[in-house]
């Protein structure tokens, strides 16, 4: 069979197979299903995303989207940013991001995470301070606003992922590795 194009959506009760024919046998192979559970063989290809918007020498506040997860936020800590976290919903959940300063937080200024709603979501925040000696984690996990406050060094690392959001208020699962130690309020 040749080539086929459709206008409108291809459907089918008992799902799809991506086969491969021996030309030598004849001998048919599944190569990938696509049903209730897909199975995909061969190779899958992807990068991470990176973000450069907070990577500039002027602040930026500015809101997440869920579509942007699994992105990595380079910040340049220089002007005072501010990270809002997307609007509850409950497709939130599962959402993921991560930050790297690439140049530290200026004197007088701060970069702050904020989630949405007020007193109605909360980070549950594991902060440590990175100062070549022993590990200090603190578990921090009252506060909607994390910062990383004057003076944060370069090369700082967040990573958060949204364990529970029901549309009304939200949990923040996050990780902070920084000197001086970040904040949570």
């Amino acid at each position: 069979m040749g080539n086929t194009t459709y206008s409108g959506p291809v459907r089918s009760q008992n799902g799809f197979e991506d086969i491969t024919v021996a030309a030598s046998t004849g001998t048919v192979t599944t190569n990938s299903t696509y049903g209730t559970n897909a199975v995909v063989g061969g190779t899958i290809t992807g990068r991470k995303p990176v973000n450069t918007d907070w990577n500039a020498v002027s602040a930026l506040d500015s809101t997440l989207t869920a579509a942007q997860s699994g992105t990595l936020f380079l910040i340049d800590g220089t002007a005072d940013n501010v990270i809002n976290l997307p609007a509850l919903s409950t497709a939130n959940v599962g959402v993921h991001y991560e930050f790297q300063l690439t140049v530290a937080v200026g004197a007088g200024t701060t970069t702050t995470f904020v989630l949405p709603g007020s007193a109605v979501s909360a980070f549950q925040a594991m902060v440590s301070l990175v100062s070549g000696a022993a590990a200090n984690a603190v578990s921090d996990v009252a506060g909607d606003t994390l910062t990383l406050v004057n003076s944060t060094v370069l090369n700082a690392r967040v990573s958060m992922t949204c364990a529970v959001d029901d549309g009304t208020n939200s949990k923040w699962v996050t990780t902070v590795l920084s000197t001086p130690i970040a904040t949570v309020a």
